[in-house]
């Protein structure tokens, strides 16, 4: 019987119907600006659609012209519900969508538990939303692929980057880093900090990330690892926040959209 991880935030984060989901997702991608990069990675952040959708699907719209290569997506996103050291894998065969079931790559997740941080640790994946808010926009996005889904706990750049580094030579696999920026400050307060960010992210800079940079601060860092170690170079292409799309401006979360190539 197939094992199937199902949403969580399926209603909440995004619409739980499946048409309007994708007229919704659809859209977005329209009105992203048009992009010719053909990234080895994106990030994207992972709040609900309403609030970062837009920001992200400017990421997402780099991914078209290879809709038909990429089969494979590696994706981490940092932990918000339960606390644990290392990396977590799922055991499900598929994760649920309103869209449909997208099925994990099983050997290749199997593989990576040769490293003594990567375990499999199915609670760190039941209601965490990081990883989940991306994959419809993957199934619109992307043609056929299967996932390999971390949930990123406590660990060192060095980790992500070890992990990140098995598929970087592989063909046909995108890496997708789940991250929002500052949160809960004023406007203007979070406009400085997020682009005082995205300076670092682009320069590589991963040494001076902090808690207040962003959530995802951990895989981002080990991307950036990576991105040092391969002579990568990244990209901002859209930087905005809550305040910007469906929020007010007293209390905003900042996102960012990055790709890397």
């Amino acid at each position: 019987m197939l094992k199937v991880r199902p949403t969580a935030v399926a209603g909440s984060f995004y619409p739980a119907d499946p048409k309007q989901l994708a007229l919704m997702l659809k859209s977005l991608l329209q009105q992203a600006s048009s992009c010719t990069n053909t990234p080895k990675a994106i990030i994207v952040p992972h709040a609900a659609y309403i609030y970062s959708g837009a920001i992200a699907a400017s990421a997402y719209a780099c991914l078209q012209t290879q809709r038909e290569h990429i089969s494979r997506v590696v994706l981490l996103g940092p932990a918000h519900k339960v606390g644990f050291s290392g990396l977590a894998l799922s055991s499900a065969d598929a994760f649920g969508t309103p869209l449909g079931n997208v099925a994990l790559d099983i050997e290749a997740t199997a593989t990576l538990t040769h490293y003594p941080f990567v375990h499999y640790f199915d609670s760190a994946h039941t209601e965490e939303h990081s990883l989940e808010v991306q994959l419809p926009f993957l199934q619109i996005s992307l043609a056929v692929f299967k996932l390999i889904p971390i949930v990123v706990g406590d660990c060192s750049p060095e980790q992500i980057r070890q992990v990140l580094e098995v598929f970087y030579e592989q063909k046909h696999t995108i890496i997708v880093i789940s991250s929002d920026l500052s949160h809960y400050h004023d406007y203007t307060t979070a406009q400085s900090l997020d682009t005082l960010t995205s300076a670092k992210i682009e320069q590589l800079d991963y040494q001076h990330l902090d808690f207040d940079s962003a959530c995802g601060r951990t895989p981002i860092s080990g991307l950036l690892a990576l991105a040092q170690q391969k002579s990568l170079t990244v990209k901002t292409i859209d930087l905005r926040n809550s305040g910007d799309t469906a929020g007010d401006k007293n209390h905003v979360v900042g996102y960012g959209a990055y790709v890397i190539k």
